[in-house]
């Protein structure tokens, strides 16, 4: 009896461990299409500050409608604090400079800088736990980082330089892995649904006015395909895919649900040959294997330190 009974958490984990990597993945494959759906939409004449908060205000009006009928309690002081976090990160800073970066850089170039995604949100997860990983760590975080720097600064306007969108785009790379770890973590209290729906409230009363300033002064035109791509971002980027993802992360761990992200930049590389026919140079490529590589190194190093911090909790 005493086997069975001690088999019983170990079975449970691994299963949790199971269901966290599958609503991981489906959450990265609806975010795979992210920048492509952007990209349409800035193309189709759309104001990217209208399809950033936009976006943000139809997924927030959803997620009001969620929360009502499903009668979810509200967060508390602490919890509200974090949320704002999450919102800084997911809800308005990554949409808004994707947005501004995709109006004049393609979406397969962005996929590559996107690949550093998961170091950046190992990073603040660590920083958050208050872990102390390994040098390997830095050294494996740090080469992810050069390797997008140097492919930005060899394909720039000015070799060696830096653009204005590729700043765009670091900029939502750094902002979104905080609103992933932040939201990742806070989905263990409030789960995963929740803690979007909560963050894209709580941001309305910002998303709303951008929105409507946005609206009047560039009045919004697009054709079928146009708004088919913003309806995606509002349904699908900004809210359903957060229902899986933060779920995820709540359930497996955030470093190991994390890993899935690896495939994102892949993904994304091939939703934007086949649907925009952008090309993926060899570059673009190599690069996206360099990230991945420092990326991989990332998550085992955080392993350690992981397994560490639960023995001292008594958690398994």
């Amino acid at each position: 009896m005493k086997d069975k009974n001690s088999a019983t958490p170990a079975s449970a984990v691994t299963a949790g461990r199971a269901g966290g990597l599958t609503l991981g993945a489906l959450g990265v494959l609806g975010f795979s299409l992210s920048l492509p759906a952007t990209r349409v939409a800035v193309q189709q004449h759309l104001d990217p500050w209208f399809v950033a908060f936009g976006r943000a205000v139809g997924a927030g009006l959803l997620a009001w409608a969620y929360l009502r009928l499903t009668r979810a309690p509200r967060p508390s002081g602490g919890q509200w604090r974090r949320l704002a976090i999450v919102a800084l990160g997911v809800v308005v800073g990554f949409p808004l400079f994707t947005s501004l970066a995709l109006r004049t850089q393609t979406s397969a170039h962005g996929a590559v800088v996107i690949a550093v995604l998961p170091a950046m949100t190992a990073v603040f997860a660590v920083l958050r736990a208050g872990e102390r990983p390994p040098p390997l760590f830095w050294v494996a975080s740090t080469g992810g980082l050069l390797a997008v720097l140097a492919f930005l600064g060899v394909g720039g306007a000015v070799p060696g330089t830096l653009t204005l969108p590729d700043l765009f785009l670091l900029t939502a790379v750094v902002l979104c892995g905080l609103g992933y770890a932040e939201g990742g973590a806070l989905a263990r209290e409030l789960g995963g649904a929740r803690t979007i729906c909560w963050a894209l409230l709580l941001a309305l009363p910002v998303t709303v006015p951008v929105t409507l300033v946005a609206a009047v002064a560039d009045r919004p035109h697009a054709d079928a395909l146009g708004w088919s791509a913003f309806g995606y971002l509002t349904v699908v980027s900004m809210l359903l895919g957060f229902f899986a993802w933060y779920a995820g992360l709540a359930r497996g761990g955030i470093a190991q649900v994390g890993q899935v992200q690896l495939a994102q930049p892949v993904l994304t590389l091939g939703w934007s040959a086949l649907l925009l026919g952008e090309s993926v140079t060899p570059a673009s490529v190599a690069a996206a294997v360099v990230v991945l590589v420092c990326v991989v190194l990332i998550q085992r190093t955080r392993r350690p330190a992981l397994a560490a911090r639960r023995a001292r909790l008594g958690r398994p």
